[in-house]
């Protein structure tokens, strides 16, 4: 399966069902009366993690999700059916960031354990049916609610693996070798740089009661945290792992194994200031090849005793490798993303609007509530305009039409409908 860890998509979640006039017809009750039913709610679309997905290959070629409508309501004041949620399954790491109509980005949520989810797009109210506007005053409404619309949204997924430990290291340092060696995972393995191209995970079995998950990140050249050797998408799966070994390639001289422990450590802190505080296992890797012991013993002489030195090629120092990096992982502290700060929500009073005049002279009235009551009024009813005609009175609009210079036969616009002032 192709690896995939960014995915952009839409949602159009369903839209409400229109409300229905209806009269009581009922044997032996002489005065019937309005008994039109509700529409409708329509789906509401989430996102929720699952272990069973590992890529976002899915979302290569689908795109967009649309929700189902809730029914109209019936007679005798049945309501319509509302429309069935739908879930989208993404894999358990996954960042879901929103993008408003009005531009920017925030982050929705962090789907970092499995079954986490979040309703990214809420499904329209269904319209209320004429058996709700009687009043003493007017004992049959000829009018309903339509259904509201429901909500339109743009979202971004960001895959950031799960792992305990990242295997990090430039082009053909043995990384994908190891992780041979250490688990059941078959990365593609070359005596030629950039051998493997996308991130492999593997479980490691420490003993019968102990495991952890290794990731195996493609290797790192300078200038890879601003993407080369596309090493902005890469180097992001290191930042949820505990421990980080840093794999050297022990065949290349002392002074190029200096200068690529350098430039890694670099990268590294260039793309989030954190990843250096993770616990580093440094390895010389390749002991099967000549002179790769004394390069041990060098950067040992340089780094410390703790430097460990294997052979993925044939095991030798391997099982040492994996107890220290088990060790590692039990003491080090559960990871911290270091998200891109989201501008915050904005919290609206629901019955704020704003009056803009648009280059061809139209007033066009936005807001959250006079939108969605423009959207739910059925306009080819006198009854139903006159209801939004005082609703806009009540809520202010029309005095701040007035007092934005709104004259006689000018256009008003609210949402997608347009209408004469008069």
């Amino acid at each position: 399966m192709q690896f995939i860890d960014e995915a952009t998509i839409e949602l159009l979640a369903g839209n409400g069902g229109d409300g229905t006039v209806g009269w009581r017809r009922e044997k032996y009750v002489p005065k019937g009366g309005p008994a039109g039913g509700d529409g409708g709610h329509g789906a509401s679309i989430a996102i929720e993690a699952t272990s069973a997905l590992s890529t976002l290959v899915e979302f290569r070629y689908k795109r967009r999700f649309e929700g189902e409508s809730g029914k109209a309501g019936g007679t005798s004041n049945k309501s319509g059916k509302a429309g069935t949620d739908l879930t989208i399954f993404v894999p358990v790491g996954t960042l879901v960031f929103v993008t408003p109509e009005n531009g920017g980005e925030r982050l929705l949520a962090d789907l970092a354990d499995p079954g986490a989810h979040v309703i990214a797009a809420k499904g329209g109210r269904g319209g209320l049916g004429n058996q709700h506007f009687a009043t003493s005053t007017r004992q049959a409404p000829h009018f309903a609610e339509k259904g509201a619309p429901g909500e339109h949204v743009t979202l971004r997924f960001e895959l950031r693996l799960l792992a305990d430990c990242g295997i990090v290291g430039v082009p053909n340092a043995g990384k994908s070798t190891l992780l041979s060696a250490i688990s059941a995972a078959r990365p593609k393995v070359a005596d030629y740089p950039f051998t493997t191209l996308e991130p492999h995970l593997g479980v490691v079995r420490v003993s019968e009661e102990e495991s952890f998950v290794a990731v195996d990140v493609p290797g790192l050249i300078e200038g890879a945290h601003d993407g080369a050797g596309l090493g902005d998408r890469f180097l992001r799966h290191v930042e949820r792992t505990r421990v980080l070994v840093h794999l050297l390639d022990g065949a290349k001289p002392l002074d190029e194994l200096l200068l690529d422990k350098t430039m890694i450590d670099a990268e590294l802190l260039a793309w989030n200031r954190h990843l250096l505080d993770k616990p580093m296992l440094l390895v010389v890797n390749k002991l099967d090849l000549p002179d790769a012991r004394q390069r041990l013993d060098e950067i040992r002489e340089r780094f410390g005793a703790g430097v460990l030195g294997i052979s993925g090629a044939t095991g030798e120092g391997v099982s040492e490798l994996v107890y220290a990096t088990a060790r590692a992982i039990r003491a080090a502290p559960l990871p911290e993303l270091d998200l891109p700060e989201s501008a915050p929500i904005q919290l609206k009073p629901k019955d704020a609007f704003r009056i803009e005049r648009a280059d061809d002279g139209t007033f066009v009235v936005t807001g959250e509530r006079v939108e969605r009551l423009a959207a739910m009024t059925d306009f080819d009813s006198d009854e139903a305009l006159a209801r939004f005609e005082r609703t806009l009175a009540k809520m202010g609009v029309e005095k701040r039409l007035r007092a934005s210079g709104v004259a006689e036969g000018d256009t008003v616009r609210i949402g997608t409908y347009e209408f004469t002032y008069s």
